[in-house]
């Protein structure tokens, strides 16, 4: 096993950021991995467990610092911020979910970015914090270039193949299926595209599960993925692993500059806001921009979704004022 080439830098090393940094220890997703936390011995005691079990796998140098270890880093993943459980974001009658983080977590990344920035001028810079689309267009103005992706909705688009998949008793990459727009409880999912190696939705059903209709299938696919960290963080307090190894995968597509097409968000002109579409990611970020087939119905919630995140945005604006 031999390491992907590059620096990773995590900012914030809770829950998220500890499974980010495991995730990419696990694949080897780079040469060097430094841990930043407000609370240095967190990130000490975090970067010192991970070296014990680095031995037996990829050579991957891992440690601990201050924003000054950021130096030289290909890839900021920004984990720090107030959690969904302990912001209150868990209500699944609130339709804000995620966005109630935004006006804390906009204070975090305003302390935070100047910092990244100025250590490591030249990397990548990932929102992973909730809510992480508006955070990145808040992380794009504070940095001042457009190096700036949020994860999202690729952890989404995870979920919503997997459960598709439980339905029809195959294999999630069986699956072709997409989410786009908000991460949050206004994303849109695409069944009018999904498909089963080529096969249409309904058409796979029939052979697969012809006792399910396609209408039950969306219902309950529907509600467990539109609040999967909800039912995550009711038995485990956090929804960390998925996301964990999303960032690992969005870091090694940046770092091999592979220009993998994956839902992240990046900054649209056209909608004018950071939001989940289709995305080709190479070193310098999104690096090409891809617009998916949708029927008029999902047409419709997806521009729903794009004001959403307009008015998310502009409250940021307003907070800074």
């Amino acid at each position: 096993m031999e390491a992907t080439g590059g620096k990773v830098g995590v900012v914030g090393v809770g829950r998220v950021g500890q499974a980010c940094a495991f995730a990419l220890l696990l694949r080897g997703s780079c040469r060097e991995l430094v841990l930043v936390d407000r609370t240095e011995e967190r990130a000490v005691g975090v970067a010192t467990d991970l070296r014990y079990g680095a031995p037996l796998g990829a050579p991957v140098e891992i440690t601990a610092g201050d924003a000054d270890a950021l130096a030289g880093c290909d890839v900021v993943l920004i984990t720090a911020g107030v959690n969904e459980k302990s912001g209150g974001a868990t209500d699944r009658n609130d339709p804000r979910g995620r966005l109630v983080l935004l006006e804390p977590n906009a204070d975090i990344y305003r302390d935070i970015v100047p910092r990244v920035v100025e250590a490591a001028p030249g990397a990548l810079l990932v929102a992973v914090t909730d809510p992480p689309d508006p955070l990145a267009d808040l992380t794009r103005t504070v940095a001042g270039h457009d190096r700036v992706l949020s994860t999202g909705t690729v952890i989404d688009t995870l979920r919503f193949r997997t459960h598709v998949a439980a339905q029809l008793g195959v294999h999630p990459r069986s699956v072709d299926g997409l989410v786009v727009g908000e991460h949050g409880t206004s994303q849109v999912m695409l069944w009018s595209g999904v498909s089963v190696q080529g096969t249409p939705l309904e058409q796979a059903l029939e052979g697969c599960r012809p006792d399910r209709s396609l209408d039950e299938v969306r219902e309950q696919v529907e509600k467990e993925v539109r609040y999967a960290n909800i039912a995550i963080i009711e038995g485990n307090d956090a929804s960390q692993y998925g996301i964990g190894v999303v960032c690992a995968r969005i870091a090694e597509a940046a770092l091999r500059d592979e220009r993998l097409a994956m839902p992240v968000a990046a900054y649209r002109e056209r909608h004018g806001v950071t939001i989940g579409l289709p995305t080709v990611v190479g070193r310098e970020g999104a690096v090409a921009e891809l617009e998916p087939a949708m029927s008029e119905e999902e047409g419709e919630a997806f521009g729903r979704s794009v004001a959403t995140l307009r008015e998310a945005a502009h409250g940021v604006d307003a907070l800074r004022q």
